[in-house]
């Protein structure tokens, strides 16, 4: 209904944006409807309509700990939001919300009250002489409730409106109006005007450009036109609620602990599954460490409710079915999702058990000093390293009349946060690297024409140095050139920028690198090889041919690979990140566990046989509802536009894909995996080659087998059979070598036959032997065996400054109560060591060759304890 509302006013439709913010580094997830619009607040790139309107996808997480103990707050919502880019300003906006909110949705207008800005008169009158709503019903609040401002920016007054649910949410007090902080008025809109410019020291000055930014969260629209008492009970979130209740068995509202980890769970599991979809993984760090906190606390209260085993995936599948209508990325990333969601349950399974312990001993140290108060550097390493929130080591240590000392806790996770702080860039006030890009006005673009031609004349519009925008480039400096048409593909999906030359009448330009700038901007980086070259002047671009075609080849191979993954290891792998440069390509995929052998083997046969096959490569642009229709497969944090580009490789792979390729896969000549790894927690990495690549990695393993050859004095044709033989004769020695050690430790040992002793009818043998190792022992052993009869034989050999010990006992004295394990252990400790074994046989090593003799008396006493008539 709002959407429709707003495009029968002018506006632009856009779809939901992805959680991950687009060239801003000051978020690190998308947290309202204005965030991914902010480029067009700003004016550094112009938007596709001065009015534009949203349903925006949203996260906020800077009072997670709260979220749950009360049915008001949630970290994932959804934010409808209508924009104005220097076109309509206050009237409209005030006009269109109270028409939307009365006309449209049918809410009573006598229990609506708008707020506005101390000194907005004009919002006040707007309201009061066009609107008619009385004076006395239009509040004025301060800076802190109707002034938006973010640092230094943009920024403006706000009008809110607020509806009064009547008694029954109150709080009872006389004199509850707008603004109490009880559940009676509930803030539904907020029209924020954009009107000046803060300068980061509190000067203002007026906009040229004024903005109109408004937002209305669509769950809290829903609490009030469903009239439930909050955002939990709305509809779609209830019936997730009531899956969770299903789970755990339970019911919501019967008991506020309960209502606490119901809400919780259903909160965060709703935010792990849009955060998947947008290709989030867990990590321990960034975006990627709010989902680790935000499952991991999920799943601690799913422990405290009784569910048994991993329950995340199950849930996600409600979510998904609940809210795919609007985000169908949701059911195409379903299989991966319910992937994640398992392996990282799993994970924290393991961790949770780990983490409890941990805080066992710490316990018992306090116990041990008398102490009741954790200390806040203990409970903050329970919270970084096993993810245990603060609630839970309180809770956990209340139960032992414990504390925790919480301000302790802060101070470290301050300090922490300040070491991240200090760590981050300087930014400007879109978050994004401060450059000399920046300065470059925004109706300057670039057009990328270099799918069919790797030369081009063009226009320069742009020169920059490292630091400013200039007017002319001179031989050596170093630089970036913009032109209107650009042959030269800029880095982008895993293809790297292209290199090349761009030359002009007066001068030529060395291309290393060709990268992406905001605003649909191409940057040429390099430095001047000669001469000069200036602005307006018309220039060649040319490509380095042979760069290209060796990547086209490597990106076309990435296609066939992705697609051949999908079907060795299922529809589970999604493209985690690439690197296709001229030289090789590298594939990041979602999987969890190391490829076989066999499956590496498959992949490759697969990905070789469409080579074989000459595929013709076929790219069409179509709109991106046309595109998923023919089933291509889109990639994460991609910002795809209106038209998109599909690759079709005959009828093996089909993906959505703005880079350039082959025109036949028989091109490409042969594929070869060359590594396969891990590099994070679910993600795997294929490195390999194609073309001139592959045959120069062919060319270095040849030269290295006729080294290998040479080495050998052999030919590499007679190789295996050489060292074959050599292996034999190695053999042949080392049996020799084998024989003679025994015979020298046997002659070593000399006649110890009276040192045997005899316990309980038991012979008992303990002897020294001089430089013999374990296998040596072992043969001796079993010699003095056969001369023994039945017994216990133990020996010690000292090798260099390490002792070796070798216990063995016959069958009979077993019998007798012998057992060489625990001999050896009880002996082991007096050569520095340790060790242990079978009844029959053990063996032990030592660092102490001076306790030889000690443990040798130690092994008589030890069998005499053991043996029995």
């Amino acid at each position: 209904m709002f959407l429709e509302f707003f495009e029968s006013k002018g506006h632009l439709a856009m779809k939901s944006f992805s959680l991950v913010p687009h060239n801003d580094n000051s978020l690190l997830l998308i947290n309202s409807g204005m965030a991914p619009l902010k480029p067009y607040f700003t004016g550094q790139e112009i938007p596709p309509r001065r009015r534009v309107t949203t349903c925006q996808k949203c996260i906020r997480t800077g009072d997670i700990e709260n979220i749950g103990k009360t049915a008001r707050h949630g970290t994932f919502f959804e934010m409808l939001g209508n924009f104005s880019f220097g076109d309509y300003f206050k009237t409209e906006a005030i006009h269109w919300s109270w028409e939307f909110l009365t006309e449209v949705v049918g809410l009573d207008p006598e229990r609506l009250y708008p707020s506005v800005y101390l000194d907005d008169d004009e919002a006040f009158r707007i309201w009061n002489e066009e609107i008619g709503i009385p004076a006395d019903r239009i509040f004025r609040f301060g800076k802190e409730d109707n002034f938006w401002e973010h640092g230094a920016g943009p920024c403006g007054p706000c009008s809110e409106i607020y509806y009064d649910r009547g008694e029954k949410y109150g709080c009872g007090k006389p004199g509850c109006t707008v603004g109490c902080e009880c559940d009676r008025y509930i803030e539904v809109w907020n029209n924020v005007f954009t009107q000046f410019e803060n300068d980061g020291h509190g000067n203002y000055t007026e906009l040229v450009q004024k903005n109109i930014d408004t937002g209305m969260g669509l769950e809290r629209l829903a609490v009030v036109v469903q009239d439930v008492d909050s955002l939990f009970t709305v509809d779609t979130n209830k019936a997730l609620l009531d899956a969770v209740c299903e789970l755990a068995h339970t019911e919501y509202q019967a008991a506020h602990k309960t209502d606490v980890s119901l809400r919780i769970i259903a909160d965060h599991i709703k935010s792990c599954t849009f955060m998947i979809s947008d290709g989030i993984m867990p990590s321990n760090e960034g975006r990627g460490y709010v989902l680790r906190r935000l499952l991991r606390r999920a799943a601690r209260h799913g422990r405290l409710l009784g569910i048994e085993g991993r329950f995340m995936a199950e849930l996600s599948k409600a979510v998904i079915e609940l809210s795919k209508d609007g985000y169908p990325e949701l059911e195409e990333k379903k299989p991966m999702i319910l992937k994640v969601l398992a392996e990282e349950e799993e994970k924290f399974n393991k961790t949770i058990d780990q983490g409890l312990a941990i805080l066992g001993e710490m316990e018992a140290e306090m116990e041990k000093k008398g102490e009741t108060v954790l200390s806040g550097d203990n409970a903050f390493k329970l919270y970084d390293t096993y993810g245990f929130p603060l609630d839970l080591t309180i809770e956990i240590l209340e139960e032992k009349n414990m504390t925790v000392d919480e301000e302790g806790f802060q101070a470290a996770m301050k300090e922490q946060r300040e070491k991240a702080r200090a760590a981050r860039k300087t930014t400007n006030y879109m978050g994004a690297d401060v450059t000399v890009y920046q300065s470059i006005p925004a109706e300057i673009t670039t057009d990328f024409v270099g799918y069919d031609r790797l030369v081009h004349d063009s226009e320069i519009t742009v020169l920059t140095t490292e630091s400013e925008i200039v007017e002319a480039l001179t031989d050596g400096q170093h630089g970036t050139i913009l032109v209107k048409e650009t042959p030269f593909y800029a880095t982008m999906g895993g293809q790297t920028g292209d290199t090349g030359v761009i030359t002009g009448a007066g001068g030529s330009f060395v291309v290393e690198d060709t990268i992406h700038l905001q605003g649909g901007k191409v940057g040429h980086v390099g430095y001047m090889a000669s001469g000069m070259l200036t602005v307006g002047e018309t220039v060649t671009m040319k490509v380095s041919e042979s760069a290209r075609r060796s990547t086209e080849k490597n990106h076309s191979a990435t296609h066939l690979l992705q697609k051949a993954l999908r079907m060795v290891l299922g529809e589970h792998v999604e493209q985690a990140g690439s690197l296709v440069t001229p030289d090789r390509l590298r594939f990041d995929f979602t999987h969890f566990s190391a490829m076989t052998a066999e499956e590496l083997k498959k992949v490759e046969e697969l990905v070789n046989q469409e080579i074989q096959a000459g595929l013709d490569v076929v790219t069409q642009e179509m709109s991106l509802d046309e595109a998923k229709k023919t089933g291509a497969m889109a990639l994460f944090g991609e910002k795809y536009g209106e038209k998109v580009r599909v690759v079709k490789m005959g009828d093996f792979s089909t993906e959505l894909c703005g880079g350039t390729h082959v025109g036949n896969t028989g091109t490409i000549h042969a594929f070869k995996i060359v590594s396969e790894a891990g590099i994070a927690a679910g993600v795997r990495r294929i490195e390999a080659l194609t073309g001139e690549g592959l045959m120069a990695y062919y060319h270095k393993t040849e030269e290295e087998l006729h080294e290998a050859a040479h080495a050998a004095k052999t030919t590499p044709a007679d190789l295996k059979s050489k060292i074959e033989a050599m292996m034999a004769e190695i053999k042949a020695l080392q049996a020799e070598n084998d024989k003679l050690k025994s015979k020298l430790a046997k002659e070593s040992l000399g006649d110890v036959m009276d040192q045997v002793k005899e316990i309980h009818g038991v012979k008992v043998l303990a002897a020294k032997v001089s430089d013999a190792d374990m296998n040596g022992l072992r043969s001796l052993g079993d010699q003095l065996k056969e001369k023994l009869g039945e017994g216990v034989i133990v020996l010690a050999s000292v090798q260099g400054d390490k002792v070796n010990l070798m216990a063995t006992a016959t069958d009979a004295a077993q019998k007798q109560g012998a057992h060489a394990g625990n001999l050896i252990k009880a002996i082991a400790a007096l050569v520095g060591g340790g060790g242990g074994g079978r009844p029959g046989m053990a063996q032990a090593g030592g660092k102490n060759p001076a306790g030889v003799d000690s443990a040798l008396e130690k092994a008589y006493e030890t069998a005499a304890q053991q043996l029995h008539d």
